[in-house]
């Protein structure tokens, strides 16, 4: 699915191997995709800013759904071009966040703009990335901004992954 508002310094494809980034969490830890290789799948979730309205919605949603993504062998990993403490401020206020939020503040965006979904205005699009043990894309879907993506279909494409 396109997007015409996006700023395209990266065309990704399903197929296509996920750009490897290391960022920090909102704990501190560093988070490297490549080092779920072998080892799980991943739904890298990009949403556009911390304490907003969708967002706040949006996130607590896949800790509810943990056990449905640990059973299917896959790794949640939240990001937006917000800082680590404002994700350790945001998943206190959400009551707790159990997964990594990861912050591509620094280079601003850069993650976002690897992936092809940085916004003009400095935020990335609502999108998901679905990467493989192998580290490949078998799925993309850029949301609507303003609406909460369905987490049942993350959970189907995962199924086939199996």
């Amino acid at each position: 699915m396109e997007a015409t508002t996006m700023d395209r310094t990266a065309t990704l494809k399903v197929g296509d191997t996920a750009p490897d980034f290391t960022l920090p969490d909102q704990s501190g830890n560093k988070v490297t995709l490549s080092s779920f290789r072998g080892k799980k799948n991943v739904v890298l979730v990009f949403h556009p800013l911390a304490f907003t309205s969708v967002c706040t919605v949006q996130m607590p949603g896949y800790s509810k759904e943990k056990q449905s993504f640990e059973g299917l062998d896959a790794q949640v990993l939240g990001l937006s071009v917000d800082s680590a403490p404002t994700h350790k401020a945001w998943a206190e206020h959400l009551g707790g966040i159990e997964y990594p939020l990861l912050a591509d503040f620094w280079p601003h965006g850069e993650v976002a703009k690897k992936y092809g979904i940085l916004r003009p205005e400095g935020y990335s699009e609502r999108a998901t990335f679905v990467i493989d043990k192998q580290g490949i894309i078998r799925h993309i879907e850029v949301h609507e901004i303003g609406k909460v993506p369905d987490r049942a279909k993350l959970i189907q494409i995962l199924k086939t992954l199996r």
